[in-house]
């Protein structure tokens, strides 16, 4: 029997919650295909700082070493739990950048997918949103402002002041232009470049090395626009759009953007692309406010196992079938708290009926 390795990194808020209901569906997933996943919890986030006072333990990193992928939880904090932890060890920053940093995941795949007979749950009008939602948004990830040197200090007049660095070097645009390039080729062959190069000099030096990659793929058209049209674009014709590749923080935006196109958030899986190892995760937070309470929608989470076992197990249709059974549990009309009913005409279930409609559905 074929074993795959995981890390499971439950994480904060809500995580425990979601990534229970999504190791369900990878169990019954394990039993239909007759291949074997060995599951390693570890702490991370969080609940990792203070159990052990660091957000992404020794520990956890050598179990994450060792796994073939990584699949993670939301993680993060109340505003009043988060000032109890040191800035430099807070979830984001002491344990989500190492864990990429470490991993070199710079590739990050978020698929803005609302398919036609969902399109209810999207805030925007029907006419814009009729035919579905489907695009890849492609998000350079281990570079630019949030990798960058940092300094905080104060001046000789005593004035506080803030300094960070926007960094990428020709070698990690190149790299993440061809995997948008490639994503290209298998879909429609239109690639939105999105760039700020009237303002910044790095989407300058951006959009030079578009230029050099772009030849090595020939049927891919290539489109330009500036991100904050970009956003405007989004939710005028959101459409118009297909594979769309940026620098960091403009996929961080957009991609919270596309969540919105979508009704939520807990529609969006995600996967981070490593040279070696990848980790998958929810593009959402931890959701502490509803945490513990049985409401937290598990799509994202349980998308997030589909596309590992899609790119790091090398297991398409079975990706495909979990996809599509969480879209025939909406379909039937059944809903989650988190996801837009104008008529009231949906049966809101909880978090554990979700995923338990996904399993029968699976089973059927």
């Amino acid at each position: 029997m074929k074993t795959h390795s995981i890390a499971v990194l439950e994480g904060d808020g809500i995580g425990p919650e979601i990534m229970a209901e999504a190791l369900g569906v990878l169990r019954v997933v394990g039993e239909q295909s007759g291949v074997k996943f060995a599951l390693h919890p570890a702490l991370f986030g969080g609940r990792a700082y203070f159990e052990t006072g660091s957000a992404f333990p020794d520990e956890t990193k050598a179990i994450c070493d060792r796994c073939d992928a990584i699949l993670k939880g939301p993680i993060g904090l109340s505003f009043e739990e988060s000032k109890k932890i040191p800035v430099d060890e807070q979830p984001e920053r002491g344990a989500l950048l190492p864990l990429r940093k470490r991993y070199n995941t710079y590739a990050n795949f978020r698929p803005v997918y609302l398919p036609a007979e969902l399109a209810h749950f999207s805030p925007l009008k029907p006419r814009v949103v009729e035919g579905g939602i489907d695009i890849v948004i492609i998000r350079e990830l281990v570079g630019g402002l949030y990798f960058g040197e940092k300094e905080v200090g104060k001046r000789s007049d005593g004035t506080r002041y803030v300094r960070e660095t926007l960094d990428y070097d020709e070698h990690q645009i190149a790299r993440i232009l061809h995997v948008a390039f490639k994503e290209s080729m298998g879909r429609k062959r239109v690639l939105h470049n999105v760039h700020k190069n009237n303002v910044l000099k790095s989407s300058v030096l951006w959009c030079e090395i578009l230029d050099e990659v772009a030849p090595h793929y020939p049927d891919v058209q290539v489109k330009h626009i500036i991100v904050d049209a970009a956003a405007t674009a989004l939710v005028l014709n959101p459409r118009q759009f297909d594979v769309m590749v940026m620098e960091n923080m403009f996929g961080d935006i957009l991609s919270d953007l596309g969540g919105g196109l979508l009704g939520s958030l807990g529609l969006m899986p995600s996967a981070c692309i490593g040279t070696e190892k990848s980790y998958y995760e929810p593009s959402h937070g931890s959701a502490p406010d509803i945490a513990g309470k049985g409401i937290a929608n598990p799509y994202s989470m349980i998308g997030s196992v589909a596309m590992m076992l899609e790119k790091s197990f090398h297991m398409p249709a079975e990706a495909r079938r979990i996809m599509d059974a969480m879209r025939n549990v909406f379909g039937q009309g059944f809903t989650t708290a988190d996801l837009r009913d104008p008529e009231g005409k949906l049966a809101p279930v909880s978090t554990r009926e979700f995923s338990e409609k996904v399993l029968e559905q699976l089973r059927g």
